[in-house]
C-alpha cells in the first residue's frame, strides 16, 4: 500500500522504516529540509537499535523515501500517518498546531479518497477536529463535487513503541489500536498491519485516543508507587528490589515497570501525564490521583540530591563523575531526561561534573554547559569523590570496578538506578548508595 508518514521524529521515523519493512511503499515526510537532506544520504537523527540498518534496506530496496512537500507525498499515498510533535503548553495541555497544520496542508492539496490516521499522542476528540480541519480545507472544486465532500476518513492509531526497543515493540506488538468511524477505514488499517499477524483491537476514535494517554498515565503511576515505596524502604530498611520482586510475581501485578529510581523521564510519560491531567480537568473531573504521580516523581529527584549532599556534606569544589545521560538506556533522547535536573542542581552548589553516556552526549552538551565530557566510563570517575549511576546501560554494569576505585579519589556510588549489585561492590571497598536499598548485610 502507498503510505505517507508526516513527521520524521523518533515516532514517525520507527513506523515508516517499519512499515516498509513489512512491504508497503512509504514516504516520510518532515518540514526541515537538512533532516530530509540528511536521512536521504542514510543518515538518521536519531539512534535506536537497528533503526540505520533497516532504513538502508528499504531505501536501497525501494520501499522507503523521504520529501519535505506534504502535499507531494499526500498525492501518492492513499493512507496518510499525522506523527508530528505534540508538546505541552504551560498549562500541560497538549499543542496541537502542527496536528493543524498538517491537516489544512493535506486537505488542500486532496484530489482522491485519503485515509488520514493521527499517530500523534493526542487527546481526546482530536480526531473530530482534524476531521472539522480537512472538511473546512477541501479545495473549491472538490468541495463543489457533492459526491466527493465526505471522501475522506479520519482514523486514531496510537503508537506504543518504547525508546530502546521500538523496532521489536512494532514488529510484535502486545496490540494494536485503531479508532474508526467507518468499515473502509477499519479495513484499511487492518490490511496495513496484516503482516504482523497481531492482535486488532478496533474502538471509537476517541476512545483509541484515550487508551494511549489511559496507558502512559498508569504506566507512569506504576513506576510512582515503586518510587514511594522506596522512600518508605530506606527509612525502615528493607531493600525495594526485594520488596518489587514479591509483587511483580503476582500475575495481577507483574514486575515490569515496578523499578525505583530517579525517577521517569522522556517525550512521553511527562508530557501525557500533564496532558491527561489537563483533559481530566477540561473534562470536569479532578484526577488528583495523577497530580501525585507527577509530584512523586519530582520528589524522587530531590531525594536523590539531598542523600548525595548528605554523605559529601559540601559539595562545592567536590569532583562528581557520573555514568548515563539519557532518560534510559539504548537512546540518546535527553527531553525531560532527570539527569539535567540532578546535575543542574550539583553545579549550582558548586560541584565539577565530569560525565560519561554511550550515545547522549552529543545532545547533552546542548543543555549542560558546564559539564566537562570524558571520552569513557573510566576517564569520568577519575581524581572523583564519588560516582553517580543515572543511566542504566550494560556497560556501567559490566564495568571494572577494582579498576574504577583505584582511579577515584573516593570510593563512593551513589546508584540512582539499583543496577548494582551492592554487596559485591560493598566487599570491593566502595561505599554503596541506592534507592530504597536499605542496609548491606
Amino acid at each position: 500500500m502507498n503510505i505517507a508518514i508526516v513527521g520524521s521524529g523518533y515516532v514517525g521515523l520507527v513506523t515508516g522504516v517499519c512499515l516498509a519493512q513489512i512491504g508497503h511503499r512509504v514516504i516520510c515526510v518532515d518540514n526541515d529540509p537538512e533532516k530530509i537532506k540528511k536521512l536521504k544520504k542514510l543518515q538518521i537523527p536519531i539512534f535506536e537499535p537497528g533503526l540505520k540498518e533497516m532504513l538502508r534496506r528499504n531505501v536501497k530496496q525501494k520501499r522507503l523515501f523521504f520529501t519535505d512537500s506534504i502535499r507531494e507525498a499526500a498525492k501518492k499515498s492513499m493512507v496518510i500517518f499525522i506523527a508530528v510533535g505534540t508538546p505541552p503548553k504551560e498549562s500541560g495541555e497538549a499543542d496541537l498546531i502542527y496536528v493543524e497544520n498538517v491537516s489544512r496542508e493535506i486537505a488542500a492539496g486532496m484530489d482522491s479518497y485519503k485515509l488520514i490516521v493521527e499517530k500523534s499522542t493526542v487527546p481526546a476528540a482530536t480526531g473530530q477536529r482534524i476531521t472539522q480541519t480537512i472538511r473546512m480545507n477541501l479545495p473549491k472544486k472538490y468541495k463543489e463535487n457533492s459526491k466527493n465532500v465526505m471522501n475522506f476518513d479520519v482514523a486514531s492509531n496510537p503508537e506504543f513503541l518504547r525508546e530502546g526497543s521500538a523496532i521489536k515493540d512494532f514488529m510484535h506488538p502486545d496490540r494494536i489500536v485503531i479508532g474508526v468511524q467507518s468499515k473502509r477505514a477499519e479495513g484499511l488499517l487492518k490490511e496495513i498491519y496484516k503482516p504482523l499477524k497481531a492482535n486488532v483491537v478496533v474502538t471509537d476514535m476517541n476512545s483509541a485516543e484515550l487508551i494511549k494517554h489511559a496507558s502512559n498515565a498508569f504506566l507512569a503511576t506504576k513506576i510512582s508507587f515503586a518510587n514511594a515505596l522506596s522512600q518508605i524502604c530506606g527509612r525502615v530498611g528493607a531493600d525495594i528490589l526485594q520488596v518489587t520482586e514479591g509483587m511483580g510475581l503476582d500475575r495481577r501485578i507483574g514486575k515490569d515497570f515496578l523499578n525505583a529510581g530517579i525517577g521517569y523521564g522522556g517525550s512521553c510519560f511527562p508530557k501525557d501525564v500533564a496532558a491527561f491531567i489537563h483533559l481530566s480537568e477540561k473534562s470536569g473531573y479532578d484526577f488528583s490521583l495523577l497530580k501525585e504521580v507527577h509530584n512523586i516523581n519530582e520528589y524522587q529527584k530531590l531525594s536523590f540530591i539531598k542523600l548525595i549532599e548528605d554523605k559529601l556534606w559540601i559539595l562545592k569544589n567536590k569532583t562528581i563523575g557520573v555514568w548515563g545521560l539519557s532518560f534510559k538506556p539504548q537512546t540518546d533522547d535527553m527531553r525531560n531526561a532527570p539527569t539535567v535536573d540532578i546535575i543542574n542542581a550539583l553545579e549550582n552548589e558548586g560541584a565539577k561534573i565530569k560525565a560519561y553516556d554511550p550515545q547522549a552526549m552529543s545532545k547533552a552538551k546542548q543543555s549542560l554547559k558546564k559539564v566537562i565530557f570524558c571520552k569513557d566510563a573510566y576517564a569520568a570517575v577519575r581524581g572523583c569523590d564519588c560516582l553517580l549511576l543515572l543511566t542504566e546501560w550494560d556497560e556501567f554494569k559490566n564495568a571494572d570496578f577494582k579498576r574504577v576505585k583505584r582511579l577515584m579519589r573516593h570510593a563512593m556510588i551513589f546508584d540512582g538506578r539499583n543496577l548494582l549489585n551492592r554487596e559485591t561492590i560493598a566487599k570491593l571497598g566502595f561505599e554503596y548508595f541506592g534507592v530504597g536499598r536499605g542496609k548491606v548485610l
